[in-house]
This record gives C-alpha cells, sequence and structure tokens, in this order.
C-alpha cells in the first residue's frame, strides 16, 4: 500500500525530467543562499555563538538534512486548512487507508531531495573541516543525529497539521513553530537569549535537533541549558514528540465533524 501510493507519486514526477531537475537545483540554491546569511556574518566576527565557520557549518548542514527528510515525508500535512474547508478531507477518510499516510503523500515532491542533498554533503564535508575524530561511538551518534532531527521534525509537522482541526487559517500560526524551528535549528543555540532558549529546547526541541549534536560530535562546550550530552538527547525526544503527536492527530480526527461542521 505505502509502496503503491508512494511510487506512483515518485514516477510520475520523475517523467518530466527538466522540471525536476529545475526544482532540484532551485531548492539546492535556497539552501545555499540561506547559509550564505551565515557565512556574511562570520566573515565578520569570525566566530558565532562560541562557533567558527566549520562548526557552524555542521549545525547548518545537520539542520537543513533533519528539516529535508521531514519536509520531503510530511511537508503537506501543516497545510491541513485548505482540505477541511473544501470538503476534500472527506474524501480522505472513506478511504481505507490511514489518513495521514494519504496526505502525506499528496504532494511528495522530489524537489525537496536538493535541501536534502545540499544539507547532506554539507554536514559530510564541515564535520571534517571541523576537526571531527571519529570513534564508534560518535559514528553512531552522526549516523543518528539526522534521523532523530528528522523524527522531530516530522512529529512538529503532525503537531501542526492536527491544529487546524480547531484553528481557522492555522498553517500560518503552525509555521512559526516548524518553520521558525528549521531557522533556529540551524542557527547556534548559544546565539539566542535564555528565554528563547529555553522555549527552543524544551518545548519545540529545535536546539536539538542539530546544534546539540554537533556539541557532542565535536566535543564543544554547551551554554547555558545545553550540555555536551544534550546531543544524546535527539531520539528519546523524537520518539516523546511522536506520542504526543500521535495523541492531538487522534484526537483532532475525533473532533472533526465535516467541512459543513
Amino acid at each position: 500500500m505505502v509502496r503503491a501510493l508512494y511510487g506512483s507519486r515518485l514516477r510520475s514526477q520523475a517523467s518530466f525530467r527538466l522540471s525536476f531537475l529545475a526544482d532540484l537545483g532551485g531548492q539546492a540554491l535556497i539552501v545555499a543562499v540561506e547559509f550564505l546569511e551565515l557565512w556574511v556574518i562570520l566573515s565578520q566576527v569570525g566566530v558565532l555563538g562560541g562557533m567558527t565557520l566549520p562548526q557552524v557549518a555542521v549545525v547548518y548542514g545537520l539542520g537543513a538534512l533533519a528539516f529535508g527528510i521531514a519536509d520531503l515525508l510530511l511537508g503537506e500535512v501543516d497545510g491541513l486548512s485548505p482540505m477541511i474547508r473544501s470538503g476534500k478531507l472527506e474524501t480522505l477518510l472513506v478511504r481505507p487507508v490511514p489518513m495521514l499516510l494519504q496526505i502525506s503523500s499528496l504532494d511528495l515532491s522530489l524537489r525537496r531531495l536538493g535541501r536534502i542533498l545540499v544539507g547532506l554533503a554539507m554536514y559530510v564535508v564541515a564535520l571534517g573541516l571541523a576537526g571531527f575524530s571519529p570513534t564508534p561511538t560518535l559514528l553512531l551518534l552522526a549516523v543518528l543525529a539526522p534521523l532523530a532531527g528528522a523524527g522531530i521534525f516530522s512529529a512538529l509537522l503532525t503537531m501542526a497539521g492536527a491544529m487546524q482541526f480547531w484553528l481557522i487559517e492555522g498553517r500560518e500560526f503552525a509555521n512559526a513553530f516548524t518553520y521558525g524551528g528549521n531557522y533556529v535549528a540551524t542557527t547556534p543555540g548559544a546565539v539566542f537569549a535564555l528565554p528563547m532558549r529555553a522555549f527552543f529546547t524544551f518545548v519545540i526541541p529545535a536546539t536539538l535537533v542539530a546544534y546539540a549534536p554537533t556539541l557532542a560530535l565535536l566535543h564543544l562546550p554547551g551554554p547555558a541549558l545545553i550540555p555536551g550530552w544534550a546531543g544524546w538527547m535527539g531520539l528519546p525526544t523524537a520518539i516523546l514528540a511522536w506520542v504526543l503527536a500521535a495523541l492531538l492527530w487522534r484526537a483532532g480526527i475525533r473532533h472533526y465533524t465535516g467541512a459543513g461542521g
């Protein structure tokens, strides 16, 4: 079932190769331009949040990779409001397929691979430039970190979608936490004031996606509220976030009474 749903979407997009390559290049360019902002800042100050350019590149690459995976798989879930208003959601409810799976496959866009590929390349190259000393334990963390980060962002996107069962035009409100969390995840957490750092660690766990794992991978001291060992908290946080997301999504489905109210 899953294979058939996703396979049909992928084959349809791959058939238009020129369009696919243009979209892929556009996404890659967006990631590069976003990182250029950090590069310009570091070219003037030398250190950002206690990190050099290669170390910041590890944070950015890891954050972009994690968000790219989540956005590819569940990027459409936070756009639930138009489906609710138009009544399209009813057509999904009557099908014998989990609704979350159907929504996630509606617009599985291969162009989002651009962010994933650039993020992965930046992550791997920056680790080498930043002086990463691999050990079996750290190699395990290096592999698990982007997967755990993708799990956290996927849960946040699912929560953002579930909130729209109650909120009118809830997508913009939810995007403040999902895409805002992506901005925080790709920036050294030490640059944020303590209250904001606390919010994006214990409420929206964006600093645990890339910044905290980078501290652990490179043996860097962490700021207040984010010690070095917090880099290992990504996977437990992703599991907890998905438990909450599943409960919220289930409550939203039960609350839904149809486009006519």
